[in-house]
């Protein structure tokens, strides 16, 4: 008796459930005709309302024992001509007809992409039940760690849960218009994560995440975790509170400083070539003394030239640039020296030779060398600073005026470069120090919401080519994820505000990290309200898409140009989304999938909302 009531419940719930047969196969493009009383919005079963089929749908098509799985597409009526023999009169039999694409089908309960067999015409077709809706929007395997991220728009109590691994070991893309909901998503899928993982030991040693962070919006005490570094980075009168470690070695590099002094790639770039490869000031212990032997060595050459273009302001020129670079104890003594020298250095045109003072005949060079008996001993004994910054500025300096009085650079062509060099490095000194990170915690925010435009560029190109570099010399242990929100400020293929060389080793150096940077385990996330903008390079290369609403034509379509996983009718509805929904498309979601991202709790928001006027201007009473 079990057994029949069993059978019939199976025979009833299939009678509810088919909706019809198939009509065409052509490819993966499969027409359905719908059964006429299966034309409501929604059937009843087991007194309960169950939605009716419809576009953006899913069917089952039963062959023998496989079950296909397709997406409906559209729907039509269809008329047919047949002569009704009972009134013996021609009639028009009107049927709805559903378009279908294939794209997977279940295996022993569990759904898979890709089609095993092709339908067959009259194949019966079904609505998915619970348990088979389910399983589709099940995108992990059992055991896998998961988050939650929200749920589906069309049936909100399905929770959408994606694995760790298929999600977070990819290359991911978050876009959206401004007010869309990406800063939100982008603040959930991590917030999740950091949540799963918590208090484990091997996430917290063997992970690392870098946000870079261009407004602002993830460095509250809340933000992701409380366990995590902040950076935040000004380019103010006090410079930054917390500076961001960068190596010795990412400072000393030709293509950093060509990017940092905007250097020209003909003339200026290979003269930052000569100077880092020259290592003569490396050594510490005989670095002042070298110096020294430097600064002799072109003031010599300068008063021993007698060269009419080599005049004394020169020299001048000079200490003006390496007064900064002494220590503090002896700024008067190099200032006192320079005073003397504008005094007392003159150039007598008639006999081409240098004099003291005055043109009496014992103070002329020839006579009483000048470097020997008016400035070597104050300059013997000068003092110069050691620190990484001021010695990369003393290399440079130094190199400049020894190449220009050899005749080995014009001073045309190298001069601009080292009239920026102050000013550059100014900035620079504000942002970053040099030293070895010795922070624990897992998680670090670089906020550049308080750093000027020309920096905004040039710091995370830094920061991420030094992460990039050290990850790729590491034994590969360890995974390395860089988080940029607001991308198309650091990724844009269109800016004009930059040289070409700038602009070369800029997406260079990001397209290298999105096409190798998963072999290091180095994973990268982007968020952009203009994908556009973004090379087409870098977003083909993305694994996984969260598509928020978008409203610009050349956003869409460059979304659509890249993304392979959504359909024609997806990318239509991509400028109508609601805030907070998005598309979910890629290698964690089997299917493409609109989802409503969870809205985190005030506390844990990123600081991207609007302004609410209406409450800002209410009257105080």
């Amino acid at each position: 008796m079990k057994a029949k009531d069993t059978l019939d419940q199976e025979l009833t719930r299939r009678s509810i459930f088919i909706i019809g047969r198939v009509l065409s196969v052509d490819g993966r493009i499969v027409k359905i005709r719908v059964n006429k009383n299966k034309n409501q919005s929604h059937l009843l079963y087991a007194g309960k309302p169950v939605k009716n089929i419809s576009v953006g749908g899913y069917v089952k098509i039963v062959k023998g024992f496989v079950s296909i799985i397709g997406k409906v597409d559209g729907e039509f009526i269809s008329e047919e001509k047949y002569f009704n023999r009972k009134y013996n009169k021609e009639e028009t039999r009107i049927s709805r007809t559903l378009q279908v694409s294939l794209f997977g089908h279940f295996d022993n309960g569990r759904f898979k992409q890709g089609i095993k067999e092709m339908p067959l015409i009259d194949n019966e077709c079904y609505l998915l039940n619970r348990d088979e809706f389910t399983a589709l929007h099940k995108f992990y395997k059992g055991g896998d760690k998961t988050i939650t991220i929200g749920s589906l728009t069309e049936e909100p109590s399905q929770k959408i849960k994606l694995g760790v691994n298929n999600l977070f070991a990819s290359h991911i893309g978050i876009f959206g218009n401004t007010g869309s909901g990406k800063s939100n998503t982008l603040a959930r899928i991590y917030t999740e994560l950091f949540k799963e993982y918590e208090g484990n030991t091997g996430f917290q040693k063997k992970s690392d995440f870098v946000i870079i962070d261009f407004n602002g919006e993830y460095t509250g005490e809340e933000m992701i975790t409380k366990e995590k570094v902040v950076y935040e980075l000004s380019t103010g009168r006090d410079g930054s509170k917390k500076k961001y470690p960068i190596s010795k070695e990412n400072l000393n590099k030709a293509e950093v400083l060509s990017v940092l002094l905007e250097a020209t790639e003909k003339t200026q770039k290979p003269f930052l070539d000569r100077v880092i490869r020259n290592d003569y000031l490396d050594d510490d212990e005989k670095f002042n003394s070298r110096v020294i032997s430097n600064i002799e060595e072109i003031c010599r050459s300068i008063i021993d030239k007698k060269d009419k273009n080599l005049r004394e302001g020169v020299i001048l020129d000079l200490f003006g640039k390496i007064s900064n670079l002494v220590s503090d104890e002896d700024k008067e003594k190099i200032s006192n020296l320079q005073k003397e020298i504008e005094s007392n250095l003159h150039f007598h045109s008639g006999s081409t030779d240098y004099y003291w003072n005055t043109t009496d005949t014992n103070n002329f060079n020839n006579n009483t060398p000048i470097y020997d008996n008016k400035l070597k001993a104050e300059i013997d004994a000068l003092t110069f600073k050691k620190d990484e910054f001021s010695r990369l500025k003393l290399k440079i300096t130094l190199n400049y005026f020894r190449e220009t009085i050899k005749g080995y650079s014009n001073q045309e062509h190298i001069g601009p470069l080292i009239g920026r060099m102050s000013r550059k490095f100014y900035m620079l000194e504000k942002l970053v120090e040099i030293k070895i990170d010795g922070d624990t915690k897992n998680l670090s925010v670089v906020s550049l919401r308080d750093v000027n435009i020309e920096m905004k560029k040039i710091i995370p190109l830094i920061v991420c080519k030094q992460l990039y570099e050290r990850k790729k010399e590491s034994d590969g242990k360890k995974s390395l994820h860089i988080i940029i929100d607001e991308a198309h400020n650091i990724l844009s293929l269109m800016s004009q505000r930059e040289s070409e060389t700038w602009k070369d080793y800029r997406l260079e150096t990001f397209e290298e990290i999105i096409k190798e940077g998963r072999k290091f385990g180095v994973f990268l996330t982007i968020a952009s309200q203009r994908p556009y903008d973004i090379s087409p390079t870098i977003i083909s290369q993305l694994h996984n898409y969260f598509i928020h609403r978008l409203i610009n034509d050349n956003d869409i379509n460059a979304i659509e140009k890249a993304v392979a996983y959504l359909d024609k009718l997806s990318f239509e509805t991509i400028s109508f989304l609601p805030v907070g929904s998005c598309f979910v498309a890629g290698l964690a979601s089997d299917i493409p999938v609109k989802v409503d991202i969870d809205l985190l709790e005030e506390k844990k928001q990123p600081k991207s909302g609007t302004v609410d006027l209406q409450q800002s201007w209410a009257a105080i009473t």
